[in-house]
């Protein structure tokens, strides 16, 4: 038999987009698929749109790139609701399945019912954006960390065995459980320093007034962006 590679990133994205669309929403990969893909697009595109020069009235114009970015927002929006109203008639019909929609519907449901006139209660465009920020945060964030992990495991062998070995030791030939997490001391470990080491995410900010940042003084709306890998690190070494 022959030997292959194999991209881990684009398993461990199958696997997260399949784990959020059953926990968070009650459906499946291939559901959820569409809305994965568009939303990888869109950050794409937005992520090029940040690095050219940009003009006032530049994002209202007619381009190709962003007539590209105005569809793929309305089909993020129109796929989302389709799940949602959905999980609304199995709620209104009985059905309380737990995964996080429907918790969320449920609690939702009941604050407009009991605050009629009060405006309480999130709107459909509300829940959207929520589900759009689950998918697109959940799904990139835990692929990008299960990557790396794997990664810095490959670099540390040591650490790879300890891992091994303490599965073995909580689960033994059997498939870990949810009870078995908190006996994975190590493996959490070796999580926690890769997201020390190699955060998924920068900090972005934008000042609402002059404001004092160390020795910069920075006038209102500006946009800071900070890597986080350079902080989580000894700026000496």
């Amino acid at each position: 038999m022959g030997s292959s590679e194999v991209d881990m990133s684009v398993e461990f994205q199958n696997l997260t987009g399949d784990v959020i669309s059953r926990a968070a929403f009650g459906s499946n990969f291939d559901e959820g698929r569409l809305i994965f893909l568009l939303q990888k697009e869109q950050g794409r595109l937005f992520l090029q749109s940040q690095m050219k020069i940009n003009f006032p009235l530049l994002r209202f114009l007619p381009t190709k790139v962003n007539k590209r970015m105005k569809h793929i927002n309305r089909e993020v929006g129109s796929l989302p609701t389709r799940i949602i109203e959905k999980r609304e008639k199995f709620i209104r019909a009985g059905d309380h399945k737990d995964n996080l929609l429907s918790l969320f519907l449920k609690s939702n449901l009941n604050e407009v019912e009991v605050n009629k006139n009060s405006g309480a209660g999130m709107s459909m465009a509300d829940v959207i954006e929520e589900c759009k920020l689950v998918y697109f945060t959940g799904q990139e964030i835990t692929t990008n960390l299960l990557t790396l992990t794997m990664i810095v495991l490959n670099m540390h062998n040591e650490w790879q065995e300890r891992a091994r070995e303490e599965l073995l030791q909580v689960s033994g030939n059997n498939q870990p459980d949810y009870d078995d997490l908190n006996g994975l001391k190590i493996v959490n470990m070796i999580l926690l320093e890769v997201m020390r080491l190699y955060p998924s995410t920068s900090l972005i900010r934008c000042t609402k007034r002059e404001t004092k940042l160390g020795n910069m003084s920075l006038p209102e709306k500006v946009q800071l962006f900070m890597p986080l890998h350079l902080v989580h690190r000894d700026k000496e070494q």
